[in-house]
C-alpha cells in the first residue's frame, strides 16, 4: 500500500467517525431540548409559583426560630425564585426539598402530645412529647400506640386522659395524610428534577460531540491535503 493509499484509507475513516459523532451530538442536543421542553411543560401545568419575599419576609416574622427561607442551607434558593413560576428542574428541587420539606418538618414539629407516648421505632424505644423528626412510615406506628393508649386509658375509666389521647390519635393521623401529600409532590417534582439532568447531560455531550467532530473532521481534511500533496510530490 502507497503512502497515498494510506492518507487516504485514515483520512477517509476520520471522516466517517466525524460524521457519525456530528450525528450522534444531533440525537443528544434533540434529547436535551426534548427534556427541557417536557420539564417545562409538566411544572407549568401544575401552576406553581414560589412565595414571594413579602410571604418569605412574614414566615420569618411569624416563625423567628425557625424560617423556611432559612432552614437549611439550601434554602437561600427560595430568596432567589422568590415569586416566579415553577418551571425548571432546578426549581423543581428547591420547591421540593426546601419548601415543601421545611413545611412538612414544621408540621410534625408542631404535633405535641397530650402526654408522652413511650413507642419502638427501629428497634429503639423512646418515648415521644411530639412529632418533630418523624416521617409518614414512622407516624403509622406512633399513630397505632397512640390509639392503644387511649383504648387503655378508655378502659381504665379516665375519662379526660382517655379524650386528650383521642385528639392525639385524630391529629396524627391527619399529619400522616399531609406527610403523605407531601412527599408524594415532593418525590414528583425531585423526579422531574433528575429527569432534567439528564438533559442537561445530554446537552453537554452533544457540545462535547460536536467539538471532536469538528476535530476529526480538520484532521480529516488534512490527510486528504497531505495524500493529494504527496502524490503531486512523488509524481
Amino acid at each position: 500500500m502507497t503512502r497515498k493509499q494510506l492518507d487516504l484509507v485514515f483520512s477517509g475513516g476520520a471522516a466517517v467517525l466525524a460524521v457519525i459523532m456530528l450525528i450522534l451530538g444531533f440525537v443528544l442536543a434533540d434529547q436535551n431540548a426534548f427534556a427541557k421542553d417536557y420539564v417545562k411543560g409538566e411544572l407549568a401545568a401544575q401552576r406553581i409559583t414560589f412565595a414571594t419575599e413579602e410571604d418569605l419576609a412574614a414566615d420569618a416574622k411569624a416563625n423567628p426560630d425557625n424560617p423556611v427561607g432559612t432552614w437549611k442551607e439550601g434554602s437561600k434558593c427560595l430568596a432567589e425564585y422568590a415569586g416566579k413560576a415553577l418551571e425548571t428542574g432546578k426549581q423543581a428541587e428547591c420547591y421540593g426539598k426546601y419548601y415543601i420539606g421545611m413545611h412538612m418538618a414544621r408540621s410534625a414539629k408542631n404535633q405535641k402530645f397530650s402526654a408522652p407516648i413511650e413507642v419502638t421505632l427501629a428497634g429503639t424505644k423512646q418515648t415521644l412529647t411530639t412529632m418533630e423528626g418523624q416521617t409518614y412510615a414512622t407516624i403509622g406506628t406512633i399513630r397505632t400506640a397512640l390509639a392503644a393508649d387511649q383504648k387503655a386509658l378508655a378502659d381504665k375509666g379516665d375519662k379526660t386522659a382517655a379524650d386528650a389521647r383521642q385528639k392525639d390519635v385524630d391529629a396524627a393521623a391527619s399529619l400522616r395524610t399531609t406527610m403523605q401529600t407531601g412527599e408524594t409532590l415532593k418525590g414528583l417534582l425531585l423526579t422531574t428534577y433528575g429527569f432534567s439532568i439528564f438533559g442537561e447531560k445530554a446537552g453537554l455531550a452533544a457540545g462535547v460531540a460536536y467539538a471532536a467532530a469538528a476535530v476529526v473532521f480538520v484532521v480529516a481534511a488534512a490527510g486528504f491535503v497531505h495524500a493529494f500533496a504527496w502524490s503531486k510530490k512523488t509524481a
